[in-house]
C-alpha cells in the first residue's frame, strides 16, 4: 500500500497536500512531504516555486557548496554513446578495451589540462549580474522553444543551495547558441513531453548560455568540453557531486534513458541523505523536547524550592511576630508593674473608721474577689482608679461602673472625667462598684 507505514497524521497531511497541489501520484506527495520533514506549508510552497520556476524561500546568495567533479563517480554519456556497437569476438573485445582505455586517458588528461588552464583564465569574464544572465537566456529560449522544462529562475549558486537543502537532483544545462547540435537537441530532445514531465517531477532544472559570464563561469566549473551539455548534480556521502554527464546531441528516448539511469543509480544515496536528515531532525526535535522537559522540570523544582523557601520565611516571620508579641506583652506587663509601683504612692490614705464625710465602697473584681475600702467624699474618681489599679488582683485595663442603673464612672477605653469627686458622681455612705476587665 502506498501509504503503508504512515501515521494517521501523516496520511492526513498527504491527502491535504494532494488536494492542494493536484498531484495524482500519491507516492510523489508522500516523497515531497518526506523530503520537507513533513512540513506541509514548506512542501506546498516548494511545489508553487517549482511550477513558477522560482528559487525556494530558502534560496540565498551565499557561496554555493563545493561540487566534486570526479569522472569515477559519474555516468558519462557522449553523443556517440548511444550508437556505439557492442563488441563481438576476441578482436572486438580487445579493440573495445583499447578504445575505452584511450578514451579514459584522454578524458582524464583533458580534464587536468582544462583545470590547469582555468586557473589562468577564471577571471577572463567578470560576473556582475548572474541572475540577469540566467533570465535573459530563459526569455530567449522560450521564444524559440515554447515547450520546455520549468526553468529555475535564479543563479547557479541559488540552484545548488536549493538542491542541497531540498535533497533534489539538479539538472544543469549549458547552451551554446553557435552549435547546430544544441539547436537540434533543444528542438527534439529537450522539448519532448515525456522528457519535460520527467525533469519537472524529479529535478530542479537550471540553464544558461555559455556566451554570458554566468554560463561561461559554470562551464569551467564543470569542465564542459562539448555542447550541448547536461550534468546531474546530487548529494552523495554528504557532498554535492556530479552524478551524470551528457555531452552532445541525442534523441528524446536516449535522453530520457540517460536521465533515468542516473536517477535510478543514485536515488539510493539521495534517499539515504533524506533519511539521515530526517533522523537528525527527529534527534534534534527529541533533544529539544528533552531540553524543554528538563527546563520545565528545572523550573518546577525551582518554583517548588522558591515556595518552600517562602514558606520557611513566612514561618520565620510568623515566629518572629509571635516572639515580638510575646516580648511586647512581657514588656507591657513589666511597664504596668513598674507603673503600679510608681502610682502606689499617689493613692490617698484610707480614712479612719470613725471619720466623717467618708464613703465605704465594695469593689467586685472580675476574678470574683471583693475589696472594701473607705474614701473621703472629696476624693476624686481618679483616686479610686489608682487604688484599684495598684491592687495586685486588678486587671491591666478596666472600667469602673455602678450596678443599677449602670453608669461608667471611669474607663480606660474612653474619655471620662477623672477629676469628679465621689460626691459629684452621687456615691453615698455605702456603695458597690464593679470592675470590668477591658481585655477579657
Amino acid at each position: 500500500m502506498e501509504l503503508e507505514g504512515l501515521s494517521n497524521v501523516q496520511m492526513e497531511m498527504v491527502l491535504q497536500f494532494q488536494d492542494f497541489t493536484g498531484i495524482e501520484d500519491i507516492s510523489v506527495c508522500r516523497d515531497v512531504l518526506t523530503r520537507n520533514m513533513w512540513d506541509l506549508e514548506v512542501a506546498i510552497q516548494e511545489q508553487l516555486n517549482i511550477r513558477e520556476g522560482r528559487p525556494s524561500v530558502y534560496a540565498t546568495e551565499s557561496r554555493p557548496p563545493q561540487v566534486i567533479n570526479d569522472r569515477y563517480l559519474q555516468h558519462v554519456f557522449s553523443s556517440a554513446s548511444g550508437s556505439t556497437p557492442r563488441p563481438s569476438g576476441f578482436t572486438g573485445l580487445i579493440n573495445y578495451f583499447i578504445n575505452n582505455v584511450f578514451s579514459f586517458c584522454y578524458n582524464t588528461v583533458s580534464s587536468l589540462v582544462m583545470a590547469f588552464l582555468n586557473l589562468f583564465r577564471s577571471n577572463e569574464r567578470i560576473v556582475t549580474d548572474p541572475l540577469r544572465d540566467v533570465l535573459n537566456f530563459i526569455e530567449a529560449y522560450k521564444e524559440k522553444h515554447p515547450v520546455h522544462p520549468v526553468f529555475y529562475h535564479g543563479t547557479y549558486a541559488q540552484a545548488l543551495n536549493d538542491a542541497k537543502r531540498e535533497l533534489k537532483f539538479l539538472l544543469v544545462y549549458l547552451h551554446s547558441d553557435g552549435k547546430s547540435e544544441a539547436e537540434s537537441f533543444c528542438r527534439n530532445a529537450l522539448s519532448d513531453t515525456q522528457v519535460v514531465t520527467y525533469i519537472n517531477r524529479n529535478m530542479i532544472f537550471w540553464a544558461c548560455d555559455i556566451a554570458s559570464p554566468e554560463g561561461y563561469r559554470v562551464s569551467h566549473s564543470i569542465n564542459a568540453r562539448q555542447y550541448p551539455i547536461l550534468v546531474v548534480v546530487g548529494m552523495r556521502w554528504n557532498k554535492m557531486i556530479i552524478m551524470g554527464r551528457m555531452e552532445g546531441d541525442c534523441s528524446a528516448e536516449e535522453l530520457l534513458r540517460r536521465l533515468q539511469t542516473v536517477v535510478t543509480d543514485n536515488e539510493v544515496y539521495m534517499s539515504q541523505a533524506r533519511a539521515e536528515r530526517l533522523e537528525r531532525s527527529l534527534t534534534q526535535s527529541l533533544r529539544k523536547q528533552q531540553d524543554e522537559a528538563y527546563e520545565q522540570s528545572l523550573k518546577a523544582d525551582q518554583e517548588k524550592e522558591r515556595r518552600k523557601q517562602e514558606e520557611k520565611e513566612e514561618q520565620l516571620r510568623q515566629q518572629q511576630a509571635i516572639e515580638a508579641e510575646k516580648q511586647a506583652e512581657v514588656e507591657r506587663k513589666n511597664n504596668i508593674a513598674r507603673l503600679k509601683i510608681d502610682m502606689a504612692s499617689e493613692v490617698p490614705s484610707e480614712p479612719p473608721a470613725d471619720a466623717s464625710g467618708t464613703t465605704s465602697v465594695v469593689f467586685k473584681l472580675p476574678s470574683g474577689a471583693r475589696i472594701e475600702r473607705r474614701f473621703y467624699r472629696q476624693d476624686s474618681i481618679r483616686d479610686v482608679y489608682k487604688f484599684i489599679f495598684c491592687h495586685p488582683a486588678s486587671p491591666d485595663r478596666f472600667e469602673i461602673t455602678t450596678n443599677f442603673p449602670k453608669r461608667v464612672l471611669y474607663s480606660e477605653a474612653k474619655e471620662t472625667d477623672g477629676s469628679a469627686t465621689i460626691s459629684d458622681v452621687g456615691l453615698q455612705n455605702r456603695e458597690v462598684l464593679f470592675v470590668n476587665d477591658l481585655d477579657a
